[in-house]
This record gives structure tokens, C-alpha cells and sequence, in this order.
């Protein structure tokens, strides 16, 4: 039986052998599924923050009768009952908390001007001088904003005496006790504050 020789494996050209496949370029996802995907990713929703209500002492609930308005505490008014919110007696107890606040605003005014006052002696040494330039315009700066705060407290003994204090601008509702005594130039309650400040970071209004 004749022996069959097997045909010599073809020899691989050296050409070919270094010539190399390119890689893929990576996909490039057209405008249109771009846009189909950004639309479909979750945009973030701003929920204002849910308000706790202050805890009422019961055993001091009804110390508001046998009190004045300048004996009264702060936890002693947050115990009153709802039903008395802005009745005289609150009244008289954040009228008496705007009149301090804007005394001691008057008072730090009246330090500020004798500071100033002072520091009017010229000073040789030009760091020194821009030291003390810096300090007179921070202090400017404060006493700026206390003269926008001693107009918002005049405003609301305003709203004390025609009945109005402790309500929301907004919604007429109350805007509570524990809010007021944190701030009592306040005239929107808590839930409006956050919607108007909401509306501010999304609109810029």
C-alpha cells in the first residue's frame, strides 16, 4: 500500500503574521438615546423638612393664670394650652421679648459708636491701620443688619397691638409658639418659610 506523504502546513507569511486586527472603537450612543436616557433618570425632589412639634410640660400648663407676663418662662408658654394661643397674656410675653431684643440691639449700637468713635486717632503703622479698618467694617456690617432687625421688631409690636401678632402672613395660620420664641420677628410659620425658600433655590425668585 502506497505511503501518503501529509502536504506541508503552509508556512505562515511573515507579513501577515505581524499585521494586527484594530480594535473596536468603542460605541458612541447617538444624540437620540442620549436624550431617550436623561430623561428617563430621576430627577431629585425637595421636601421641606417635617415640623416637630414642641413638647408641652402638663404640669405647668396652667401657670400662665397666676402669672404675670414678666413671670412667665419660656416652657411655661409653650405648656400653655392652644386654645389660649395669642391671648393677652402672650401678647403682653412677646411684646415684652421685642421690647428686651430691641434694647439690647439700641445698647450694642450706642458701644458701637463710642468704639468707633475712639479708634479715630490715626494710626502710623499701615498694617495696624488696615487692621483696625477691617474691624469698622464688620462692625458697620452688623449694625446694618440690626437696623434692618429693629424695623421687623417695630413691625411686629405693630401687629400686637392690632391683634394680628402669631400669625402666618400667608395662610392666616398660627405660626406657634416655639417658632416665635426661637424668633419673634417671625411672620410666616415654618411650613411657609421652607416653601418660600424652596421656590427661591429653584427659581431664583
Amino acid at each position: 500500500m502506497p505511503t501518503v506523504t501529509p502536504a506541508p502546513a503552509p508556512r505562515r507569511s511573515s507579513r501577515l503574521a505581524q499585521l494586527t486586527v484594530p480594535s473596536m472603537a468603542p460605541a458612541v450612543a447617538s444624540t437620540a438615546a442620549k436624550s431617550s436616557y436623561s430623561q428617563t433618570m430621576d430627577v431629585p425632589v425637595y421636601a421641606p423638612a417635617p415640623h416637630v412639634a414642641a413638647r408641652k410640660d402638663p404640669k405647668l400648663a396652667g401657670n400662665w393664670k397666676s402669672k404675670t407676663a414678666e413671670q412667665l418662662s419660656d416652657d411655661e408658654v409653650i405648656a400653655m394650652p392652644d386654645s389660649e394661643y395669642m391671648n393677652e397674656k402672650q401678647l403682653a410675653f412677646f411684646r415684652l421679648k421685642l421690647l428686651q431684643l430691641k434694647m439690647g440691639i439700641l445698647n450694642s449700637a450706642g458701644e458701637t459708636t463710642e468704639h468707633l468713635r475712639a479708634d479715630t486717632v490715626v494710626v502710623p503703622d499701615p498694617a495696624d491701620r488696615a487692621t483696625i479698618e477691617e474691624e469698622h467694617a464688620l462692625e458697620l456690617r452688623t449694625r446694618d443688619r440690626e437696623r434692618k432687625l429693629l424695623k421687623k421688631i417695630e413691625q411686629s409690636i405693630q401687629q400686637i397691638d392690632a391683634g394680628d401678632y402669631g400669625y402666618c402672613d400667608e395662610t392666616g395660620e398660627p405660626i406657634g409658639v416655639q417658632r416665635l420664641l426661637a424668633r419673634p420677628t417671625a411672620t410666616l410659620s415654618l411650613e411657609a418659610q421652607q416653601r418660600r425658600e424652596l421656590k427661591q433655590k429653584m427659581f431664583g425668585d
